[in-house]
């Protein structure tokens, strides 16, 4: 019995040495710090093309954002490029986005083919109206794309819209792609009837119709409506984030690799606004753009854009954005605006890159 309870006794004083030892290696074992790596900087803009970016916007007469991204080297200069502004037609981009996302996901072909009736027509620039109102007429949707990008067509792109899910499919887009402070309206008929203090009617799609109804509506009531889109744009976008999206399109992270070089060769083909970013280039030098014209009450325009990818001879590119959110200067001076903005982003180019030149 005395040999039992001895046994016991031993095991016991045994256990705690073991607990005692255990505890005494894990109190000796000291805890690494661990360290929050910080956030890697974004490059650092070209000193040049800042400088020429602010003397543009603080020099022009009306409030616009200028933003230019560098797409391979990451880096990014702007003035006002937070602002929203409206877009006008160069939100039928994010349509075409939504569009080729749909065709990369197996849920429409481009040659899917939609019948065009007089329901479609909208307002202002349609030059598909002619074959609509001539008995009808039937397109694919590449097509619809095609003549809503380079020929800012408003009745395609509509269509188009229609065709792939509607608004808000194309919210949903901007929205799962991350492209930040881009607003998306109802498409050109609702929109352009809103800026004019309207509620779309399909009367407005034919002849004067639109104007006639503009017209009669008394201006202080117009004003008004113009004055609250000019101040919060129901279709605004920031210059900064158009260029993150364009820059993104261009790198392959939106769309796949044939939908990517499909689009950037149609925004290539663009007729639209050939003094705008496009009387900016150089010989060897090419741009994939979007125009975007809004409506004028008196001597202010709501929005007079040009947004694109501009690649140089070594193909390194550039997204370019200027946004003219209000102004009432002549359109020689916009254009002229937009010129420079490009040549300065060249004239950074050959500095930095032309084997002629060091800094």
């Amino acid at each position: 019995m005395t040999s039992h309870w001895l046994s016991f006794g031993l095991a016991l004083i045994a256990l705690g040495q073991s607990g005692s030892s255990a505890m005494v290696q894990t109190a000796a074992v000291p805890q690494a710090p661990q360290r929050v790596q910080p956030a890697p900087r974004p490059p650092q803009s070209p000193t040049f093309l800042a400088n020429q970016v602010d003397k543009l916007g603080a020099g022009f007469n009306g409030r616009v954002g200028i933003a230019v991204r560098s797409v391979d080297e990451g880096w990014s200069t702007s003035w006002n490029g937070n602002e929203l502004a409206p877009q006008q037609s160069v939100s039928k981009l994010w349509v075409a986005i939504t569009a080729l996302d749909a065709v990369d996901r197996g849920r429409v072909r481009l040659d899917d083919r939609v019948m065009m009736t007089r329901s479609d027509l909208t307002l202002f620039h349609q030059p598909i109206a002619a074959k609509i109102l001539g008995g009808g007429t039937t397109v694919t949707l590449g097509e619809l794309m095609y003549q809503a990008l380079t020929k800012s067509d408003n009745t395609c792109n509509d269509k188009l819209m229609r065709s792939v899910g509607g608004p808000e499919a194309v919210r949903a887009i901007i929205r799962a792609k991350g492209l930040g402070a881009i607003r998306f309206y109802d498409g050109e008929r609702s929109l352009q009837s809103r800026i004019a203090g309207l509620t779309w009617s399909p009367s407005y799609s034919i002849g004067n119709g639109f104007y006639q109804a503009r017209n009669a509506l008394p201006m202080s009531l117009r004003k008004a409506a113009f004055n609250r889109y000019l101040e919060d744009p129901y279709d605004g976008a920031s210059a900064n984030a158009i260029v993150n999206a364009l820059a993104a399109l261009k790198r392959g992270e939106l769309l796949s690799p044939a939908s990517t070089a499909r689009l950037l060769r149609i925004m290539s083909q663009t007729s639209t606004g050939k003094n705008r970013l496009r009387g900016g280039l150089k010989a060897g030098w090419s741009l994939s753009h979007k125009t975007g014209t809004g409506q004028v009450l008196g001597a202010t325009q709501a929005g007079y854009n040009d947004i694109g990818i501009l690649t140089a001879p070594d193909g390194r590119s550039y997204s370019v954005a200027v946004m003219i959110k209000k102004t009432s200067t002549p359109l020689g001076v916009r254009m002229k605006l937009m010129n420079d903005v490009v040549r300065a982003t060249i004239a950074q180019h050959e500095m930095r890159h032309s084997p002629m030149v060091s800094l």
